[in-house]
């Protein structure tokens, strides 16, 4: 069985311990969702669920310091960031409690067989298996539409965030939700395969890691169930040769550091046009070393540390590996010492295919630099790779952005700004990166029975 514990990754203190639910709980939470899936709640009026939604805002909103302490503690993330996470998730409830009604409206289609539409219903049970980078923020991608749309979620997250786990939990139901219709199972990756076959399961929803993915789908295509898959990425940030530099500096420091570099749409791999080079790196470098190092809940603190100290171990030795294969360590590489799980930030450059690193993800406060000598090649060296979730061109001529957007292979890409995440934007990715989308209309309506409805004429 899974162990879930608290540790704040700051001082690897032990927090809490918190049982796992056994099969019976299992079993239990599963019957109450599905029971909840054939009554008025989920096939009836969407008012009543869009309340529960436009309520947990406010609840989320009036208790923020609370939750954003629960996160900075529970994983690292600093406490402006984790304020951050919270107000994001806020937005996303209240954008479905307003939108999702007219989302879901009848769509009319066009027939010489007769007058026909489509018509929007729940599917059944979901499962969702969540990460730890964004303990709130990835649970309420889940949540909000699916709750507007009638499918109650079983939700399974990761072992080292159990405290915004539950508190999560707990605040749906506050909002009045039924219960049945989020379900924080505390269980092992067993137990979610057996979920996953399930009959009364109808779908399946991941973000995580490709092995974790990999797993899910093949569960899921085993049993014919709809799944969504949120995997890693490799995001480029191409600085062409017009750019606004300090900008681009500015913001690429924070997309690489941002969460301590463990976000899958964070900048990853710098490609920056060969005429400002020099200087891009040189500004680049002294502001990633100017990061400052500590406790997530002091506002002056700038680099918070790795969730776990498996995670900072892994990352140490991902560098290492790296430069063994013939990487160049520009600065960093280096855990910093003390307590916690802390990591210095680090710029690699002189990757090439043949290294191993030029295809990994590196979830950390890891930089690698690129040189392009034109559009054509930065594009080149943008689709050279395994993943296809965002990225980012920066340049003064939004023509020229344009068409680089459009020939980069992902899911998302942004001008003149890093990544980011609203709910009226979907969010999701190709190749490894996963596939399916989440907020939007278009998460709203990867788990519908989009039905077809035909009156002959």
């Amino acid at each position: 069985m899974t162990a879930y514990q608290s540790i704040n990754p700051a001082n690897n203190q032990l927090l809490k311990n918190w049982e796992t639910h056994d099969d019976a709980r299992v079993y239990q939470a599963l019957e109450t969702a599905d029971a909840l899936y054939h009554s008025a709640w989920s096939k009836g009026d969407i008012q009543p669920r869009l309340q529960v939604l436009s309520r947990l805002a406010d609840l989320m909103e009036q208790r923020k310091e609370e939750l954003a302490t629960i996160a900075s503690r529970e994983m690292g993330k600093l406490i402006g960031q984790s304020r951050g996470e919270v107000s994001i998730c806020i937005s996303i409830a209240r954008y479905y409690a307003e939108h999702a009604a007219a989302f879901l409206q009848p769509q009319p289609y066009a027939s010489e067989i007769g007058e026909a539409w489509v018509e929007y219903h729940p599917i059944g049970v979901i499962v969702a298996v969540e990460p730890w980078n964004f303990p709130y923020y990835q649970l309420m991608r889940v949540l909000a539409p699916n709750l507007a749309l009638g499918n109650p979620v079983l939700a399974k997250h990761a072992n080292i965030v159990p405290h915004c786990a539950d508190i999560f939990e707990q605040l749906v139901r506050e909002a009045g939700a039924p219960e049945g219709a989020w379900s924080n199972l505390f269980i092992s990756n067993e137990q979610v395969a057996d979920l996953i076959a399930d009959d009364r399961v109808q779908g399946v929803a991941l973000t995580g890691s490709e092995r974790a993915g990999s797993a899910v789908a093949q569960q899921a295509g085993k049993h014919l169930k709809k799944s969504t898959l949120e995997l890693g990425g490799n995001d480029v940030f191409i600085v062409l040769d017009d750019a606004d530099l300090d900008e681009a500096v500015r913001q690429g420091v924070q997309a690489r550091l941002s969460n301590c570099g463990q976000v899958c749409t964070a900048a990853k791999r710098f490609i920056v046009h060969a005429q400002i080079a020099e200087a891009f790196m040189s500004k680049f470098s002294a502001a990633l070393q100017s990061a400052v190092p500590g406790d997530p809940l002091d506002e002056k603190t700038t680099l918070g540390p790795l969730s776990s100290l498996d995670a900072r171990d892994r990352l140490a030795r991902q560098v290492e590996e790296a430069v063994e294969h013939g990487a160049e360590l520009r600065f960093g590489g280096r855990i910093i010492k003390g307590v916690g799980c802390y990591y210095q930030p680090t710029l690699l450059t002189g990757l090439t295919p043949d290294n191993p690193a030029y295809y990994q993800e590196f979830f950390g406060p890891v930089a690698q630099l690129y040189i392009a000598e034109s559009d054509e090649a930065a594009v080149a060296l943008a689709n050279d790779s395994h993943y296809g979730l965002g990225g980012s061109i920066w340049t003064r001529d939004i023509a020229r952005a344009r068409r680089l957007a459009s020939q980069i292979e992902t899911g998302m890409v942004f001008i003149n700004s890093q990544s980011d995440t609203a709910a009226e934007l979907p969010f999701g990715g190709i190749k490894r990166s996963g596939y399916g989308r989440e907020l939007s209309d278009l998460g709203l309506k990867e788990f519908a029975n989009q039905k077809l409805v035909v009156i002959a004429g």
